[in-house]
């Protein structure tokens, strides 16, 4: 038995989802983030979690009438985000020895729980004079596994060709300058794998993803027309795994993060020259390879 009880807590403020516990470890990382856990609808320089249905994804009946539908709750929960700032690219934050996320999972006060717990982590890097990166931290829900017979659970454990192209982000835009709506468009999907490099690091408890932005033009010169008002956007981004087929639908998010009027100098300096954390024998990254 955990030595605290776990508090009742809104995991997304102003949603209509129901409150639920969250973990000792997932409070201190949604709380402890180098970007701050705001108000849904009235918090700036901060981030959280928009409620499923404000994204439209591939329904039940989308191969056949091509009708998209409100997703429903999310397959993951949120855990925190940061906004950090470095000499260098920063690439496999989850290795790092200073990784706050994994530092909670590990000095959990209910071990039992926390050991079962799996993370998707997703650094959107941002190239430029000094290297950001964005990174988005979802995790399993209390007392269930990603089932097997998911498709999160083959992109997990698939290969980089397959996770390439299923990899996909819905965007929008819920405030910002027109200049910005015009050019990005209210509401965009896109698969990640294809557009940008994306390089994917397994552990034994956690799959990141690093996206490359600078791997392609178009994106960077969008990135900083996006990053030149950033303080005055308000946007919406949601991670899935594409439908291929009628036997995968209907589409779910397994995460969602709202970046609210952020400015760029809060982001937290990392030092890069620190090593990153070697990888344990169970921890096989052949995985990483395509099959």
């Amino acid at each position: 038995m955990c030595p605290t009880k776990c508090r009742r807590h809104p995991h997304h403020r102003g949603s209509t989802a129901a409150a639920s516990t969250v973990e000792d470890w997932r409070e201190e990382a949604i709380n402890g983030g180098t970007l701050k856990h705001v108000d849904l609808h009235t918090g700036i320089n901060g981030w959280a979690s928009p409620p499923g249905e404000v994204f439209s994804l591939r329904g039940p009946k989308y191969f056949s009438k091509k009708t998209k539908t409100p997703s429903g709750e999310w397959l993951l929960n949120p855990a925190g985000v940061d906004w950090l700032r470095s000499n260098c690219r920063l690439d496999h934050v989850l290795a790092r020895p200073d990784n706050r996320i994994m530092a909670a999972l590990r000095n959990s006060k209910c071990p039992e729980k926390s050991s079962k717990t799996f993370i998707i982590a997703i650094n959107l890097q941002v190239p430029g004079r000094d290297h950001y990166s964005a990174v988005f931290y979802f995790s399993s829900k209390i007392d269930e596994s990603i089932h097997s017979n998911s498709l999160l659970y083959q992109f997990i454990h698939g290969s980089d060709a397959f996770r390439n192209g299923r990899f996909k982000i819905v965007s929008k835009i819920v405030k910002g300058p027109w200049i910005v709506k015009n050019t990005v468009g209210n509401y965009s999907a896109c698969l990640l794998g294809k557009a940008l490099n994306c390089y994917y690091h397994k552990g034994p408890n956690y799959l990141e993803i690093d996206v490359d932005i600078g791997s392609s033009a178009i994106a960077t010169t969008i990135l900083r027309l996006a990053l030149g008002c950033v303080t005055a956007v308000k946007v919406d981004m949601g991670f899935l795994v594409e439908s291929q087929s009628e036997e995968e639908l209907p589409e779910r998010l397994f995460g969602a993060v709202r970046i609210c009027q952020m400015e760029m100098n809060s982001a937290t300096f990392i030092d890069n020259t620190m090593p990153s954390r070697k990888v344990l024998p169970c921890e096989d990254e052949s995985e990483n390879e395509d099959e």
